[in-house]
C-alpha cells in the first residue's frame, strides 16, 4: 500500500490513477450512491486534493493477506478539522479495486460535502476526459 500513500503524500494525481484498477469502485463519505470506474474515481481524488488542507496520514492499517488497508488520515477544510480513514481493497494485480472513505466529525462531514459540490463541474469535465 505504499505507492498509494506516498502518492497522496506527495500530491501526484498521475501516481494516484496509477493505483486504481480500471473497475474501481468509489465510497464517499458524503454521497449515497458509490462512483464506479478509473476516470471518474481519479478525478474525484484530484478534487480532494484541491479541498483539503494540511494533509498526512497518521496510521496505516492492513489485513487479509495484505489486500485491505485502513489508512487513517487527518487535514483541513478552511477552519474545520477532518479525521477520516481511506479503507482500500487491491485486486489480485495490486491496484484498488474498492475505495471506500469514512470522515467525522458531522462538521467536517458537512465541509467536505460543500466544498466537493463546488468541485464537482469539474470533476465530471476531468472524468468525462478521461482523467485527464
Amino acid at each position: 500500500m505504499i505507492d498509494f500513500r506516498s502518492a497522496v503524500e506527495a500530491r501526484d494525481p498521475d501516481a494516484i490513477a496509477a493505483t486504481l484498477a480500471d473497475d474501481v469502485v468509489f465510497r464517499s463519505p458524503v454521497a449515497f450512491r458509490p462512483y464506479p470506474g478509473k476516470a471518474l474515481t481519479a478525478a474525484i481524488l484530484r478534487g480532494v486534493l484541491r479541498v483539503f488542507e494540511d494533509f498526512r496520514y497518521v496510521r496505516e492499517l492492513g489485513g487479509d493477506g495484505g489486500r485491505d488497508h485502513a489508512l487513517v488520515f487527518e487535514a483541513r477544510i478552511g477552519d474545520v478539522a477532518v479525521e477520516g480513514c481511506d479503507f482500500l481493497h487491491l485486486n489480485e494485480n495490486g491496484l484498488i479495486d474498492e475505495f471506500t472513505v469514512m470522515v467525522r466529525p458531522l462538521s467536517a462531514a458537512q465541509a467536505l460535502a460543500a466544498a466537493m459540490a463546488e468541485q464537482f463541474e469539474r470533476i465530471q469535465r476531468e472524468a468525462a476526459a478521461g482523467g485527464l
